[in-house]
């Protein structure tokens, strides 16, 4: 864990320098969002209170670099994740590769919730497929043995998710099904609802979300 948590620093202090020092054909985007609830793999983590977040991204030849923040977590406080990845198209499939940290700087240091860059990070692969999509995320520091798996479905405005957890230390599996639909390119609606669940005692009410987003332009 120590060599991937080095990795992964590494790799955010490489994506901020790169940020510094971009090239011209690199590309730089944001975005802020707010949201009824936070939304996360089919639970509500904000206890039903709004939720509001930002990214900021740095891309170029395939390659992506950014940080996203939020407000909405009602147990660990505001989220900071940082990310950097590869996507590309091979035939008629997408591949996108990327590690994820993530981390909550009111938690406190070394605390469960991953402070420190590297102690709570994933690795996520993504295939699409015309409509279809599929995505694996891999716990490597953190929750070891934790596993999350979707299948999308994309149909003009509306998309549907099926989310499926994978926890080799413990019976609190569970399966969600999200359906969304994009009013347009700001404004989208979900409903989402826990079918299947082990011993968890995660929250099986219908979640209702409304979101707006809102591209920022340099």
């Amino acid at each position: 864990m120590k060599s991937m948590k080095t990795l992964l620093a590494a790799g955010v202090a490489a994506a901020s320098m790169t940020m510094i020092a971009a090239p011209a054909s690199a590309e730089v985007a944001a975005s802020a969002s707010v949201a009824s609830m936070y939304l996360w793999r089919g639970q509500d983590l904000s206890n039903g209170s709004p939720a509001v977040s930002g990214d900021i991204t740095l891309s170029g030849a395939g390659f992506y670099a950014g940080v996203w923040g939020s407000s909405g977590d009602d147990t660990a406080g505001q989220e900071v994740d940082y990310y950097a990845g590869f996507a590309t198209d091979l035939g008629p499939v997408s591949v996108d590769l990327s590690a994820w940290t993530y981390a909550y700087p009111g938690a406190g240091a070394g605390g469960d919730n991953g402070y420190d860059i590297g102690d709570l990070s994933e690795v996520i692969l993504g295939l699409g497929m015309g409509p279809v999509s599929v995505t694996i995320y891999d716990n490597i520091a953190g929750a070891n043995g934790y596993f999350y798996y979707t299948v999308g479905l994309d149909v003009a405005q509306f998309s549907f998710t099926v989310g499926t957890t994978s926890n080799e230390d413990s019976d609190d599996d569970y399966t969600h099904f999200d359906a969304s639909y994009a009013y347009n390119d700001n404004l989208s609606f979900t409903f989402s609802q826990i079918v299947d669940e082990a011993n968890n005692g995660s929250d099986d009410d219908l979640h209702f979300v409304v979101s707006y987003s809102l591209p920022i332009s340099m």
